[in-house]
């Protein structure tokens, strides 16, 4: 109910009568005047209640008169009239009817009784009332007022003395609420307050409202009071209190803020009375240093005084706390006196409340922004802000210091581990430094600073500070200070980032500047408290022995270093996360070598730094290194170990120096592995800046474990490794921009000389681009060529290293890249590839295994998917693996791929070429662009083609490879794809082919086979035995040689039409004559002899298909699927393409797609003679040079070649010669006899003999000797079938063939070379061996007389002489007889001799008078002679039979003679008549020569022989048909020479018979002598058969007288004589009777 409604008024008015009445009953006897005031106050009342309708405003005017009787009562001094009237007075107040005038009155009636001692609390009471009620009491009234109050809180009662300082507290405040009341009235006013003149009058307050002047007032006194001056307004105080004085003093201060900020005169106040004062009372506790109040100084220095001093520092951290702004300078001063009372020389209690003073300052930030910005921002001003920090940290050391600041650990008081402790176990948190224990105390909440000491108001002596107390206020102090600031901080910058964001919203393109100043502020607060945080910090972080501490120190470092890297404070920011990291390691750890114990508190440390890596990364920078590296040993000590993707697992025994890890921490291992690998997965949410610090950090701190891992096999750290791994991975999505510096680091890893370090760099960099590749990107790899390259780029600088481990690990990855990712791996090919690639023989066969298993990958799986620009290095690749020279069988296989690629090719053709000329496109026009030139291999032919020829050229390189399996296997393929898919290639392509490929291959081998070695090879590695016919490098290169050869001479063959398109056919041509010549020369048979293979081949093939009906079938011959010729090439039907001036040019057109034969025109002709001619040179030069003899001497010679080559070479010629028949002319026919007569004389080497040689007895030719044969065959042939002019060659070819028929006696000798006889031969030493030439020269024979029989009567032959020729050649063989080497020789020498003059004497008749033969005959005359009269014996076992075989052959020469040649007598030369008939003479009597010896003893007589000359002779001698007497003569003198020789004879028999008695003759002599009684009776036999006209009679006479002669005979002894003698005597029974005429010689 309020005190204005009618009820309450009404009760008032009631309560005011009843009041009046007790007062009037009260003062009835004793003070009447009372009495009569009271009732005449009760009329009053009435009166007024009655009159007025507002009440309380009448009562409030007449109150003066109203409380007159009350002031009366009070005067009575009677303590229940007293008490009656107080409360009646205060039922007026509360209801605020009291005037100015009334207040005055009651004032001065309280104060009498204060005076008088009475009613004390009730005045108190009573004056409370009055202030707060209303606000009636100014001025004067007022001071008197609270004078008052100051009076009775000095009074002897306890009681009154507390009511009266409440009382007294409770109206200053009255006062200055009342102030900021009137302030907040006249607030809208404005009032322009006159200027303050100075400070002239203290107490100018004209320009204040009244309740701002009492206010004024009352505190200028107040500082008068404290200051110990006199009141200027509280006029009547008696004695105060300073302490009394300080509160009043900072409780206005601390309630009124406002009041001093907002009027000047209150500013005024504040700098001129209370700073002054407060540094005035300080004095004493600035110059008292502890235990220097000695008696020596001096003046006795005034004492400091607790209560004093500990209100002071209240009022001090009010002033600064409000008036900072007002006071900046004195406030400066008041701070540097705080600090200095946290000097160790000041008392323990100023020093504890000094800490508690400057906790207070710690909790609040902005403020402590204030100092720096004040003090230590400005020039030439105390670093108040850094003192204050500093100071605190001293303050913090100095506990641990000073001797009595805390107690030696464990010191009965309590300390860990004393007795004292009544069994409780929980151990007290404390610091424990070097001795020094100090217990740890709960002295305030976070963030509020609940000070104890400076609370303790009714203490008047220093309390005891307990242990400890200190050094908790200043750890509160110290963590409120770091929490302060740094939440103060980062909420701006908060703020600041919302704003930037904001901004940059709306306005996009503009760059967002921050307000300067905030910055400076920050960096400075950081950099003025920093030092002196982290030493304080540092120190309790190694003192601490509490886990909550040391949480609250670590998050403190940890908040700060944070702080300091959001604002790029590099030295603190360093600094702060050194001191972790310290703490995180073992103390010394780098010292200990030998354990270090890792305690849960470094754990503790450790897991800080985990997590301020992990929350803060982005601010770490460049101490990321500090960082890492602390990890890096805790991870080292804890023996961890990388696993996959980098992973930190606890390892097996740790390698690391003998950690001991006490159980605590194993507990933790896991956790700490597990926030190790989060710390690097967080790294994900770092900026690209921050990211990249990361890098580097584990970049340098990589660098710094290889270094350390040099020269010594330690386990290496692989942190740096496996973490820069674990980054790279879980940023996967921006690779880029970490990409080159993390795989550059790691290249280098890869080449450092440890190998698990390399292994995990290795591991780390291949597990990154399997990755890479995998993740999808966006955009995706495929359609980001540049990243994809990117990320593929150190996958191929691995190349470079030397090192087998890696190069290991690079294609097992590549290897998996394949199998995961081949399909997309695109324009990433060409590095893929290079990877496979780049193999080097120095890197063993295991390396190159893999390498070739990604090769085979990519050829069976890939080529598809690959660009087709690819494919020319994956040939590339595959020939690189061909080459390389650690694995064969890899070699052997590479090849195998590529004939798989060029299938593929094959297959593929059409797509591949249309994808190569879209792709040669766009390059042509990038080229032109540039104005430059397109440049690839092979430039000119279309891009498909190059393809082509890029596998050809590199089939090519392996043809020439060192090893002859891979030589072998790449000639096969090269050769087969050619033929196989030669067909794609476009014409002009195929140029290249011959010139760039074929020939250079040819040039390669060919050098190489030349200089090959000879050494004999002895092993092909391992225990693989090699055959002899491969035992050296030449041999080997031989096979290769007659490979390449051959399938050069067979692309020529298969591809002619083709070729022969091209414009310089003739001249290929000449070339591969050329390879064919010098291979076929090479001093090699296996060579020589496929030389003349490939010789064969081509040659076969030269004729064109001739049914050019069938083009289908023609061009199937030649192996071409007519489809794939290429019509674009073919002009219209029926035209001819142009024709270039060469006469050697083919003049071909092709018909639609139909290849035909050339036209039969001349040129083709004319092309066709020309490559044949050019063929019989290359012929001629190859026979002429490996037949010709060795010129040397018998020396070791160096080549011979062999039987089948020379039989090849010969058997060519046939074939050659059909095409160059039409201009073979005689001087060829002279160079063709010229290499048969060679060839055939070439010997055999032994060892070669038993292969080629039929034993001697056989007649049977060799090969080549049949091969010759037929050479001539065919040329004769020819010569029968051609025109007359070529027969002019029959006699050359006679002189050929008697040249080998010569050889039947005489074998040729091949230059100065001495040859063995068969048979005299070892098989095995490398001697030569003459063949046997006989059937060969016998049959050269057969073929003589068959041509001749053919050819006798030809001009040529009988101009030429052959007849002549042919029997001076059989002379020998006849001559030589049995001394031949072969008997079969003579007989047929003589049978052929037979035969070609039954042909050839009767032509030699018909053209007796052209003297053509005239020279024939003495060489016939001699023949015969040579034969029948034969030098050599027969031999010793010839038999009876064989003897009269032998003897009928003479019989038949003779009956030659007889019918042939005698009785043709008159076209014959007389000489040679002559030469005849003596011949038949000396055969008639077998006489023998003069010289017996004893071998001939055993001669056979020729009887039957004889026979036959004789009855020859005597057929011609008595012949009717004597042409001419010259004849007859002959005939007569022969008759007669053979008669006088048997005379002769006969009587030398008898002779020696009679001389030699009983002895028996020889038997030479016995035989001579049967035989010429043999030929007597002959002769008798003969005349008989004669016309007796014919005979002379000196023949007569002389037959005559051998009578006697024989008679003599018959005494011999010999029985064969005898029987002789008997036959010859018995015909002499016809001339017993006489004649029956005389008849004259020849005459009738």
């Amino acid at each position: 109910m309020s005190t204005s409604s009618p009820e309450a008024v009404k009760k008032l008015l009631e309560n005011m009568q009843t009041d009046l009445r007790s007062l009037s009953m009260e003062c009835k006897k004793k003070f009447p005047p009372v009495k009569e005031a009271a009732e005449s106050g009760i009329v009053k009342i009435k009166t007024i209640a009655a009159r007025n309708t507002d009440i309380l405003a009448a009562l409030k005017e007449n109150s003066s008169e109203v409380v007159q009787p009350f002031l009366m009562g009070c005067g009575t001094k009677e303590p229940k009239i007293t008490q009656l009237c107080l409360a009646a007075i205060q039922r007026l107040m509360s209801h605020e009817v009291v005037s100015e005038a009334a207040a005055g009155n009651i004032i001065n009636m309280l104060w009498q009784l204060m005076e008088n001692g009475l009613e004390e609390l009730k005045l108190l009471q009573t004056v409370l009332v009055l202030l707060t009620t209303n606000t009636v009491v100014h001025d004067e009234v007022l001071s008197k007022a609270i004078v008052l109050c100051f009076r009775l809180h000095f009074t002897k009662d306890n009681i009154t003395n507390n009511t009266a300082a409440a009382t007294v507290r409770q109206v200053v405040t009255v006062v200055f609420e009342r102030m900021v009341a009137e302030d907040e009235r006249f607030k809208g006013i404005v009032e322009q307050p006159p200027p303050v003149q100075g400070n002239s009058n203290r107490r100018s307050v004209s320009t204040l409202r009244p309740s701002a002047k009492d206010a004024y007032m009352l505190f200028q006194d107040l500082c008068q009071l404290v200051n110990a001056d006199a009141p200027y307004w509280l006029v009547g105080m008696t004695e105060m209190t300073r302490t009394f004085g300080l509160e009043l003093l900072e409780s206005v201060l601390n309630d009124f803020p406002e009041v001093f900020l907002q009027h000047q005169e209150f500013s005024f106040l504040l700098k001129e009375r209370v700073c002054p004062l407060v540094i005035k009372l300080f004095s004493p506790n600035i110059k008292f240093r502890q235990g220097s109040s000695s008696a020596a100084s001096p003046a006795p220095v005034e004492k400091p005084y607790f209560p004093i001093c500990m209100r002071l520092l209240r009022v001090v951290s009010v002033l600064i706390k409000h008036f900072y702004s007002l006071l900046v300078t004195e406030c400066e001063i008041f701070l540097s006196l705080l600090v200095k009372f946290l000097d160790g020389e000041k008392p323990q209690w100023l020093r504890a409340v000094a800490v508690e003073s400057v906790h207070r300052l710690c909790v609040q930030p902005h403020l402590l922004r204030s100092f720096c910005q004040s003090y230590d921002m400005k020039q030439h001003s105390t670093k108040v802000f850094r003192d204050i920090v500093n100071a605190l940290g001293s303050f913090i050391q100095s506990l641990f210091i000073v001797p009595n600041a805390g107690n030696p650990a464990g010191a009965v008081q309590g300390g860990p581990g004393a007795g004292g402790v009544s069994g409780s176990l929980t151990t007290q948190a404390a610091f424990e430094y070097r001795g020094t224990w100090i217990p740890l105390m709960t002295v305030s909440v976070q963030g509020s600073a609940k000070a104890t000491y400076l609370e303790m108001l009714d203490k008047v002596e220093p309390p005891s500070i307990p242990e400890g107390y200190a050094m908790s206020v200043a750890f509160s102090a110290l963590l409120d200070l770091v929490r302060g600031i740094t939440s103060m901080i980062e909420r701006e910058l908060a703020k600041e980032e919302e704003e930037a964001a904001e901004w940059r919203d709306a306005h996009p393109d503009q760059e967002w500047q921050p307000k300067p100043g905030a910055h400076l502020v920050w960096e400075e607060m950081v950099s003025a408290c920093w030092c002196g945080l982290l030493a304080a910090l540092s120190l309790l972080l190694d003192a601490s022995t509490d886990e909550t501490a040391t949480e609250n120190i670590l998050k403190a470092e940890l908040t700060m270093a944070s702080l300091c890297g959001r604002l790029g404070l590099v030295t603190p920011r360093d600094a702060f996360i050194t001191a972790i990291c310290k703490a995180s390691l073992p103390p010394h750890y780098a010292l200990t070598v030998l354990s270090s114990n890792l305690t849960a508190k470094n754990i503790q440390c450790m897991r800080t730094l985990l997590n301020l890596a992990h929350c803060h990364g982005a601010v770490l920078g460049t101490s990321w290194q500090l960082v890492l590296a602390t990890l890096q040993h805790l991870v080292w000590i804890l023996g961890l170990k990388p696993g996959v993707g980098g992973a930190l697992k606890p390892g097996r025994a740790v390698e690391g120096p003998s950690t001991v890890l006490t159980t605590a921490v194993m507990t933790d291992l896991p956790v700490i592995s597990n926030i190790l690998s989060r710390l690097f997965e967080s790294s994900q949410y770092l900026d690209d800046v921050s990211l990249h610090h990361l890098i580097n950090a584990l970049c340098s701190l990589s660098l710094e474990a290889m270094e350390m891992a040099y020269g010594n096999n330690k386990e290496p750290s692989l942190f740096a490794v496996a973490k820069l791994l674990e980054t790279g991975l879980v940023n996967m999505d921006r690779i880029e921009i970490l990409w080159r510096p993390l795989t550059g680091h790691l290249l280098e890893v890869c080449q450092h000389p440890n190998s698990r370090m390399r292994e995990w760099g290795a591991e780390a960099l291949t597990a990154l681009i399997k990755a890479g590749l995998a993740y999808k990107h966006d955009p995706p790899l495929a359609h980001n060529q540049r990243l994809q390259l990117l990320l593929l780029n150190p996958l191929k600088e691995l190349s470079n290293v030397l090192h087998a481990d890696i190069r290991q690990k690079q294609l097992e990855s590549v290897l998996q890249i394949l199998q995961s990712q081949g399909d997309s791996l695109g324009p990433g090919w060409p590095l893929v590839l290079g990877v496979i690639g780049a193999i080097r023989n120095d890197q063993g066969e295991s390396l190159i295994r893999t390498a070739f298993q990604c090769l085979q990958l990519v050829v069976t799986d890939f080529l598809p998917t690959m660009p087709c620009t690819c494919l020319h290095i994956v040939v590339d690749v595959a020939g690189s693996f061909g080459l390389q020279n650690q694995e064969l069988n890899i070699s052997l296989t590479s090849i195998g791929l590529l004939w798989n690629i060029s299938d593929y090719f094959f297959q593929r053709g059409e797509a591949i070429t249309q994808e190569l000329e879209r792709e040669e496109a766009a390059l042509q026009k990038q080229a032109q662009e540039k104005g430059e030139t397109l440049n690839r291999p092979f430039h000119p032919a279309p891009p498909f083609d190059c393809l082509w020829l890029c596998l050809y050229a590199k089939l090519g390189e392996l043809c020439v490879d060192p090893r002859p399996a891979v030589r072998k296997s790449a000639g096969q393929t090269m050769f087969s794809t050619i033929a196989a898919h030669g067909t794609l290639l476009q014409q002009p392509t195929w140029h290249i082919v011959v010139w760039k490929v074929l020939f250079h291959l040819l040039d390669c081998v060919r050098r190489s086979s030349t200089t090959a070695d000879k050494e004999k090879i002895e092993s092909g590695g391992g225990n693989i035995l090699i055959h002899h016919s491969r035992d050296t490098a030449e041999k080997q290169w031989a096979e290769t040689w007659v490979l390449t050869l051959a399938g050069v001479a067979r692309i020529f063959n298969t591809r002619r039409y083709l070729l022969q398109q091209l414009g310089d056919f003739f001249k290929a041509w000449e070339v591969l004559l050329d390879h064919i010549q010098s291979a076929a020369l090479s001093k090699n048979n296996e060579v020589s002899l496929a030389a003349l293979k490939s010789f064969q081949e081509i040659l076969q093939i030269v004729t064109p298909v001739k049914d050019s009906d069938k083009p289908g079938d023609a061009l199937a011959a030649m192996g071409v699927p007519p489809v794939l010729i290429d019509p674009l090439t073919a002009s219209g039907p029926g035209r001819p393409l142009m024709r270039s001036d060469s006469l050697v040019e083919r003049l071909t057109r092709y018909n639609g797609a139909e290849l035909q034969a050339p036209p039969p025109g001349e040129e083709s002709a004319l092309e066709d003679s020309a490559l044949w001619w050019s063929a019989w040179n290359t012929w001629y030069r190859t026979g002429t040079d490996s037949t010709r003899p060795p010129s040397g001497g018998t020396e070791k010679l160096s080549f011979i070649p062999s039987q089948p080559f020379l039989t090849a070479l010969i058997q060519i010629f046939p074939a050659l010669y059909q095409h160059i028949k039409a201009g073979f002319s005689m001087e060829d026919l002279k160079k063709l006899g010229v290499i048969l007569h060679g060839a055939v004389s070439v010997p055999i080497s032994s060892d070669a003999s038993p292969f080629i040689l039929p034993s001697y007895t056989e007649a049977v030719l060799t090969s080549l000797q049949e091969a010759v044969l037929t050479a001539l065959d065919v040329l004769q042939k020819a010569i029968c079938v051609g025109p007359e002019n070529l027969q002019v060659m029959y006699p050359a070819i006679f002189e050929q063939l008697l040249l080998f028929v010569e050889f039947s006696c005489k074998p040729p000798q091949y230059g100065k070379m001495e040859t063995k006889h068969v048979a005299n031969a070892k098989y095995n030493q490398a001697e030569w061996v003459a063949l046997n030439y006989v059937p060969f020269a016998e049959r050269s024979l057969e073929v003589v007389v068959d041509l001749y029989h053919k050819t006798a009567c030809h001009k040529a032959v009988i101009s030429e002489k052959v007849l002549q020729n042919i029997i001076k050649t059989l002379r020998m063989p006849l001559g030589l007889k049995y001394a031949c080497p072969s008997e079969s020789t003579w007989k047929l020498a003589v049978s052929s001799l037979l035969k070609v003059l039954s042909i050839g004497l009767p032509v030699a008749r018909q053209h007796a008078s052209s003297g053509k033969f005239d020279t024939m005959w003495p060489e016939l005359a001699n023949a015969f002679e040579d034969f029948l009269f034969t030098k050599s014996t027969p031999p010793d076992n010839l038999s009876i039979q064989e003897f009269q075989k032998n003897e009928a052959i003479d019989v038949e020469v003779v009956q030659l003679i007889s019918t042939e040649i005698l009785p043709f007598a008159n076209f014959i030369p007389k000489d040679f008549v002559g030469q005849i008939m003596a011949m038949l003479n000396k055969g008639s009597i077998h006489s023998q020569s003069p010289s017996f010896t004893e071998a001939e003893i055993d001669m056979r007589m020729r009887e039957e022989f004889s026979k036959v000359c004789f009855e020859t002779l005597l057929q011609f001698s008595f012949s009717n048909k004597v042409s001419t007497p010259q004849e007859g003569y002959i005939s007569r003198m022969a008759l007669s020479v053979l008669l006088k020789r048997s005379q002769d004879v006969l009587r030398r028999y008898v002779e020696d018979e009679r001389l030699s008695g009983r002895c028996p003759l020889p038997r030479q002599q016995v035989t001579e002598i049967i035989f010429v009684l043999k030929a007597i009776s002959t002769l008798m036999d003969s005349l008989k058969k004669t016309q007796p006209e014919n005979v002379d009679g000196n023949t007569w006479a002389q037959v005559i007288a051998l009578y006697p002669t024989l008679v003599e005979c018959i005494t011999c002894s010999s029985s064969e004589v005898s029987s002789a003698l008997k036959e010859a005597l018995g015909p002499f029974k016809d001339f017993m009777q006489p004649p029956v005429s005389r008849v004259q010689n020849g005459e009738s």
